[in-house]
């Protein structure tokens, strides 16, 4: 069994391009049946498996499969690949610069990694270990959660338990919604004094609200698709002492000009803040500055909003040289929990190797079980006929033990060259076993 994982982030792809390849929540499940579909069609295996995983930094699939090529896993690369690239509509040639593919024991250890916090933007964050565990419930409830991906992950959230466990990986870090704070403190000299707009009302934004709420703004909005959800995040903020109000989405091309700071995360695949409106809300506000923070991949802000004066526009690439604070003290841990990664990985493909020999000895125990039962029967037949008990366990022990040795001596007799000399060195060592066993 071949396991893959085929992808982009943010090291390899600008945000330009992660929003072409994400998936919407809504979107993941259909996409995995298509997915096992494909890899079924390519691997000539009907029990691929697959899993999803999409955020605002990355999209990729985990993949196993029966697949000779994967030891020359350009062909399984090349096809995803234009799996991918099909299934959001974007050319193949314009991913392929951007993606990284990664069998077996990188693959293994790039999982790791992730749910470490690792290979995230902000080394030691906490949030990518919920979104890999949503990915593959997700991928679970689809069906196309096999036993090893199943596996694989289960080993995944148990070393990610243990690196933070056993080492301060978490410490100093700065998070994304503690940046947005901090850039919005760039421009303004006090949050405080400013009126600040939630757009969505997911765990992201959530995450943002406590931070922001830390600084006592002097009025907190959530505007969320669905009144009712925004109203409880601006309940929970209202009982911090917080003036709040919720708006639908609807209300924002005439409300937007109200608000200082706009924190924007949701699931759209499409713009929610247009050029236009901004215009407007800009114009409205005599100009006076606007802080937006888009955490949302794809984006929900327009980008040519970012060349407005006035308009001080942040993605989530814009956020990596603040959330990179404090690297340096992080660095011991980072050491630590690569040493249990690489020792974690060992066991796994020992424990996938391992897996690739089941069907070989189940076929061995078989054949044993054949010849035994053969052997057997010819010794009840015999004492049946009335034969000597001793005579017949004679005989029942010489069959069993030429039967035994059959394949080996035969083997060996014929045998040349290499093949004859691997033979000598391996049969001794496998009936020294056998003898140690009595």
């Amino acid at each position: 069994m071949q396991i893959l994982t085929l992808g982009i982030n943010h090291h390899t792809a600008p945000i330009q391009v992660r929003e072409q390849v994400a998936f919407a929540p809504e979107m993941i499940q259909p996409a995995l049946h298509h997915l096992k579909d494909h890899l079924a069609s390519v691997s000539e295996t009907q029990l691929p498996e697959a899993t999803i995983l999409s955020t605002c930094n990355r999209t990729e699939l985990y993949c196993a499969a029966n697949d000779e090529s994967s030891h020359e896993p350009s062909a399984l690369k090349r096809t995803t690949i234009e799996w991918l690239a099909k299934s959001r509509g974007i050319d193949s040639e314009e991913l392929l610069p951007h993606v990284y593919v990664l069998p077996q024991s990188l693959a293994v250890r790039h999982a790791f990694r992730v749910a470490c916090g690792l290979d995230s933007m902000v080394v030691g964050e906490t949030q990518i270990l919920g979104q890999l565990k949503d990915a593959v419930r997700c991928a679970d409830e689809a069906g196309s959660l096999g036993t090893y991906l199943n596996q694989l992950f289960q080993k995944t959230f148990q070393v990610a338990k243990e690196v933070r466990g056993t080492t301060e990986i978490g410490a100093h870090s700065i998070s994304m919604a503690a940046a947005a704070v901090r850039l919005s403190e760039r421009i303004f000299e006090s949050v405080s004094d400013q009126k600040v707009l939630f757009i969505g009302a997911g765990e992201m934004i959530n995450l943002c609200a406590t931070h922001f709420a830390a600084r006592k703004p002097k009025l907190v909005a959530v505007a969320n698709r669905t009144l009712e959800r925004g109203q409880e995040l601006a309940d929970q903020l209202s009982e911090q002492g917080l003036a709040t109000e919720s708006l639908r989405l609807s209300d924002l091309p005439t409300r937007l000009q109200d608000f200082d700071i706009v924190v924007s995360c949701t699931a759209s695949t499409l713009p929610i803040i247009g050029l236009g409106m901004v215009e407007h809300a800009i114009k409205a506000r005599r100009h006076r500055p606007v802080v937006m923070v888009d955490l949302a991949v794809p984006r929900d802000i327009e980008a040519a909003v970012g060349r407005l004066n006035d308009v001080y526009l942040y993605t989530v690439d814009d956020l990596s040289d603040i959330v990179q604070a404090g690297a340096d003290s992080r660095q011991a841990a980072v050491g630590q929990a690569e040493a249990i990664i690489e020792t974690r990985v060992s066991h796994f493909m020992h424990w996938l190797e391992t897996r690739g020999t089941v069907p070989l000895i189940q076929d061995l125990r078989q054949r044993g079980e054949d010849l035994r039962s053969y052997e057997l029967e010819r010794a009840r037949k015999l004492l049946a006929r009335g034969e000597d008990p001793q005579v017949v366990l004679d005989a029942l022990a010489q069959g069993l033990t030429n039967k035994f040795l059959h394949g080996s001596l035969h083997a060996l007799q014929h045998a040349q060259g290499e093949e004859r000399e691997a033979l000598m060195k391996i049969l001794p060592g496998l009936f020294r076993a056998t003898n140690s066993d009595k």
